[in-house]
């Protein structure tokens, strides 16, 4: 069983900052691509920010030079640190990780349930 669990959720005003964090649980042989997606209401789930093993980054146009993406190997956490926070920011943020369970097996897709981004006045 493999858990991605997503932190850092909330409410704030524009112009304000977040960070949210994901952690990968259970078996894991290696991750490789590790991104951020968010879905607002009545809205598609699009790609905020995404991080290949080697740390090369891509962003969305609507988040560039706001919003930082990282990622630690070793504890198996990837983050968004979010800043500049507008109204249209505001979705429910969810983790993506594809990964190999297991030495040899195919690349498996997994989701975190989702933290809700609120940004208001």
């Amino acid at each position: 069983q493999v858990q991605l669990v997503e932190s850092g959720g909330g409410l704030v005003q524009p112009g304000g900052s977040l960070r949210l964090s994901c952690a990968a649980s259970g078996i894991i042989f290696s991750i490789n691509v590790m991104g951020w997606y968010r879905q607002a209401p009545g809205k598609q789930r699009e790609l905020v920010a995404e991080i290949t093993s080697g740390g090369r980054i891509n962003y969305a146009d609507s988040v560039k030079g706001r919003f930082t993406m990282s990622r630690d190997n070793a504890k198996k956490m990837v983050y968004l640190q979010m800043n500049s926070l507008k109204v249209e920011d505001t979705a429910v943020y969810y983790c993506n990780v594809n990964m190999q369970r297991y030495s040899g097996s195919s690349l498996q897709v997994h989701w975190g349930q989702g933290t809700q981004v609120t940004v208001s006045s």
